[in-house]
């Protein structure tokens, strides 16, 4: 256990050092305060609390698929980089197996999404309080962290589909690219396949655990919180053992 930790330690420190590490953070802050201020600036009528402005920041309809965009940038290439700048021999001949390298490397991904998401929330609720203040609204803190929660499942879920294509594709590129197209054709997808009963069983009208909670419902009859959450630990599970198979047996000689 103390040596998979030291694993981890050393794969978020890998991540830390690169210049790039705190670019989405900046974004992030960025995004909230200019939102805010627009809002605040030009917005007429009732503009809302702070818990509504946190809990948009975090929902994965809200500002939320931005943050899972950010996390897919920066995550794609925790594998496929290794790869491609030859470290992936390096990083093979420790005394360790290769499923316990390639899991320190999914729980910092897993760290980096949660911190991201934190972050993101706290931006939030600070520059929501400042600009709106936390009077009478149809959101409380509860629902503001219920939404955070259901962003971290909805950003781990394309993020674990984009760690899975960086193993298979060996490339940056294409995971990112194939990640964030996921992303980007998920409303269309949900819009045109509503009418068919199976496609409840597809990872997009799964994804989105908020429209169980004061959201517009299950899209298609048979879908419950449950049912939702089945479907995508399934879906996780096969990510995951696709990506450690493919990581196990390929040969990096």
């Amino acid at each position: 256990m103390r040596s998979f930790g030291n694993l981890v330690t050393n794969e978020w420190l890998k991540m830390f050092k690169k210049k790039s590490f705190f670019v989405p953070y900046i974004l992030v802050a960025a995004m909230i305060l200019f939102v805010a201020y627009m809002i605040n600036s030009y917005a007429g009528g009732d503009k809302g609390t702070g818990f509504e402005y946190a809990k948009m920041v975090v929902a994965s309809k809200g500002m939320g698929q931005i943050l899972a965009m950010l996390a897919i940038v920066v995550t794609a290439g925790s594998v496929a980089k290794e790869h491609s700048f030859g470290t992936i021999k390096l990083l093979l001949i420790r005394a360790q197996s290769r499923s316990k390298i390639l899991a320190s490397k999914y729980a910092v991904i897993v760290l980096y999404i949660m911190s991201l998401i934190a972050f993101a929330l706290a931006v939030g609720l600070a520059t929501g309080t400042a600009m709106f203040g936390m009077g009478e609204g149809s959101a409380n803190l509860q629902d503001v962290l219920l939404a955070a929660v259901y962003s971290l499942v909805y950003t781990l879920m394309y993020v674990t589909f984009t760690f899975a294509v960086g193993i298979l594709t060996k490339s940056t590129g294409p995971a990112i690219g194939i990640g964030m197209f996921m992303v980007v054709v998920e409303s269309l997808v949900t819009q045109l396949l509503a009418s068919y009963s199976w496609a409840k069983y597809l990872p997009f009208f799964n994804v989105d655990l908020s429209i169980y909670n004061g959201g517009p419902g299950s899209p298609i009859p048979g879908m419950s919180l449950t049912f939702s959450a089945i479907v995508l630990a399934v879906y996780l599970l096969l990510f995951l053992v696709t990506g450690f198979v493919t990581f196990k047996k390929r040969d990096v000689a």
